[in-house]
């Protein structure tokens, strides 16, 4: 029996089992957005991260960028969404002089 079989085999025992039931994000979608976003060089050591549940500033600022983009696209109050724009370019900024620091590190 091969290797791949043997493992397909666990799988499909474990998930009959239920082992994979309670896993966290089941039914979701995968955000790949913000990893293809992030520099290459820094893809895996910020995937690890990730599963430690920490998340770095870039990634953060990326995720709020994404989070104020989405309330401005439904925003009705044109105070707010003049708010939403603000927040929107300086979070734009830090983070481009973030990634601008990591480049030059790169270097």
């Amino acid at each position: 029996m091969s290797f791949e079989k043997i493992v397909e085999d666990q799988i499909l025992k474990a998930i009959a089992g239920g082992a994979f039931d309670n896993l966290r994000g089941k039914g979701k979608a995968l955000e790949l957005e913000s990893y293809f976003q992030t520099p290459e060089s820094l893809r895996m050591a910020y995937s690890m991260l990730k599963s430690a549940e920490f998340v770095p500033e870039e990634i953060r600022l990326m995720q709020e960028i994404g989070a104020a983009k989405e309330a401005l696209s439904s925003c009705r109050d044109a105070n707010l969404a003049a708010q939403l724009e603000r927040d929107i370019r300086d979070k734009e900024l830090r983070l481009s002089v973030l990634l601008e620091r990591q480049r030059r590190r790169e270097k």
